[in-house]
């Protein structure tokens, strides 16, 4: 969309509304046909400004702080909370804003347990299966510090009304399908006695491709073979793929060792960290993605460089079908989940505006940054 192009100001995330209300509609499809629930989880995303609409769509949202849980109780109905482990202040409330409240170890449970105000309790499990290839998104690494495996689990604690398990990561049916599989054998001694399974994140199921028949099916089968418990899914990625935006704008362009670098007003260590964290490389609108190693050349090849001092605030290298100028806009895709909630201000950089495209009527500013967000953040 060329339109994109033409905001007023940049860097800035721009969530394109028309794609965001896609995916709800895909999601409200899957609860109406499957025998689940969805949860809406605020770590993946949280501009607050479409809560609203996701809330008529999902039946709750999950949180993973006191923060999380504060502003998802505001929009939503229901409220699930879990945490690696829970902050003493915090967790009164916690328990006093959430309807459930999933404990990561026996000990935390037994620790906080007196403190519920009759919130419904689980505990977190290790399924010992994870598709994740990427160790620093797996939690079922051996020695994984997250859920608790069957054979430290023997049987189900008193007050334990349910069991949560998170293995995924922009994963597929079939991942949903082994996932189950390893419940049902590790796990079988407990599952008569819980009301409820909370089968976590990383259920991508707005990516094309994804078979949300087979997802239904494979529900549903489980549903029959337990038809006392209650699923529930809660994706935060799912909610907003491909919704989504980050438009730079070339500052500068540098050449050195036959490399020219676009020198940009975003930063990925700043306003797209996931690229250096994971590592991947960002695709950018009208432009390919190449390896650094390949052969391939061309006389527009562009290394996109960040704004800030850090060495290797880099990504690319990228093909371009007509050479870039000094104030050019570069468009970044897929940049609404796992972004905005891990900007920081490293440099005195100043966050992205915030915005929502409306194919009907034009660019909506929903936010901007200012001197003193980054003054009053630390001190």
């Amino acid at each position: 969309m060329e339109e994109l192009k033409n905001i007023p100001a940049t860097p800035s995330f721009v969530l394109e509304y028309q794609k965001f209300q896609r995916n709800l509609d895909v999601i409200s499809d899957i609860q109406n046909h499957a025998p689940c629930r969805f949860l809406f989880a605020l770590k993946g995303f949280a501009m607050h400004r479409v809560f609203e609409q996701i809330a008529q769509t999902a039946s709750g949202a999950a949180a993973s702080s006191l923060n999380e849980a504060r502003l998802a109780r505001e929009f939503f109905p229901q409220v699930h909370a879990y945490a690696p482990v829970y902050i003493p202040k915090d967790f009164p409330e916690i328990a006093a804003v959430s309807d459930h409240v999933t404990f990561n170890s026996l000990r935390q449970y037994e620790q906080y347990r007196g403190e519920l105000q009759g919130a419904s309790a689980g505990i977190r499990i290790n399924p010992e299966y994870s598709s994740v290839e990427t160790d620093l998104y797996n939690p079922c690494i051996p020695g994984s510090r997250l859920g608790v495996q069957a054979a430290d689990l023997p049987s189900l604690p008193e007050g334990i009304s349910g069991l949560h398990s998170h293995n995924l990561c922009e994963s597929g049916e079939e991942d949903l399908k082994l996932t189950l599989e390893h419940i049902e054998r590790l796990f079988s001694h407990l599952l008569p006695d819980i009301s409820w399974l909370n089968l976590g994140g990383g259920h991508l199921v707005t990516r094309d491709g994804y078979r949300t028949d087979i997802l239904k099916q494979v529900l549903q089968e489980f549903h029959d073979r337990h038809p006392h418990i209650e699923l529930i899914l809660e994706p935060g990625a799912a909610f907003v793929w491909e919704t989504g935006v980050l438009v730079a704008e070339v500052l500068d362009l540098v050449e050195s060792g036959g490399i020219t670098t676009a020198m940009l007003d975003a930063s990925f260590a700043a306003h797209m960290p996931d690229c250096i964290e994971m590592p991947y490389t960002p695709r950018i609108r009208d432009a390919r993605t190449i390896d650094r190693e390949s052969p391939e050349s061309s006389p527009f090849r562009y290394r996109m460089g960040g704004a800030t001092c850090l060495a290797g605030d880099t990504a690319g290298d990228y093909l371009f079908d007509r050479p870039l100028h000094v104030g050019d806009r570069v468009v970044f895709e897929d940049m609404m989940h796992y972004t905005m909630v891990k900007t920081n201000m490293f440099n005195g950089i100043g966050l992205p505006d915030i915005g929502i495209w409306h194919h009907d009527t034009g660019y909506e500013l929903v936010r901007s940054f200012e001197y003193e967000d980054y003054r009053n953040r630390l001190s």
